[in-house]
């Protein structure tokens, strides 16, 4: 059995790199996404057995057939799931609607493995996970400051069926499967 979800991985850049330093320096208990496994998630798969990754695999490159590669606009901050209760920071993934529709299709085709349906789809790149309520206030008003502000772009050519390997120190990512767009 191994962890699993199916992403985008997104490069580190300095306007990122920024944002990493300014959040940094506030008092809050934040866990940072280390820069190589900043990612878009398109769904998370939770314990797959090694005999699933060729039905994921085969599955992918059927949602993503009609998908060409296309521009990607990092774009924005928010948090999850609300500003009363920060556990999540993140930067918006603004495209022209290919993330949601290949979220969607490649949850339809996967529940008929028993795979489980996620929930509402939101384009996002998760960049920090917020440990305590120590240093809320100063997170929400980076937040805030950021809340228009362009990452850069980038162009998405393929998808990734990747493996979390749960450590001590943080989850290392694994390609087990590339889909070229």
């Amino acid at each position: 059995m191994m962890r699993a979800f199916i992403a985008i991985d997104v490069e580190m850049n300095d306007k990122i790199k920024e944002i990493y330093e300014i959040l940094s320096k506030t008092k809050a208990k934040l866990k940072m996404v280390e820069p190589e496994n900043i990612h878009l998630t398109l769904k998370f798969l939770g314990e797959i057995k090694e005999k699933d990754v060729e039905i994921i695999k085969n599955e992918m490159l059927d949602a993503g057939r009609e998908i060409k590669p296309f521009k990607v606009l990092l774009k924005g901050t928010g948090v999850f799931p609300s500003k009363e209760y920060v556990r999540v920071l993140w930067i918006g993934f603004v495209d022209e609607g290919q993330t949601k529709i290949f979220s969607e299709t490649i949850n339809e085709k996967l529940t008929k493995y028993g795979f489980k349906r996620e929930k509402k789809f939101q384009p996002h790149v998760t960049i920090a996970r917020i440990k305590s309520r120590e240093g809320k206030e100063d997170i929400l008003k980076i937040v805030d400051s950021y809340r228009e502000k362009e990452f850069g772009e980038m162009i998405c050519n393929e998808i990734k069926l990747k493996e979390s390997i749960l450590t001590p120190e943080g989850p290392i990512y694994k390609d087990l499967e590339v889909v070229k767009l």
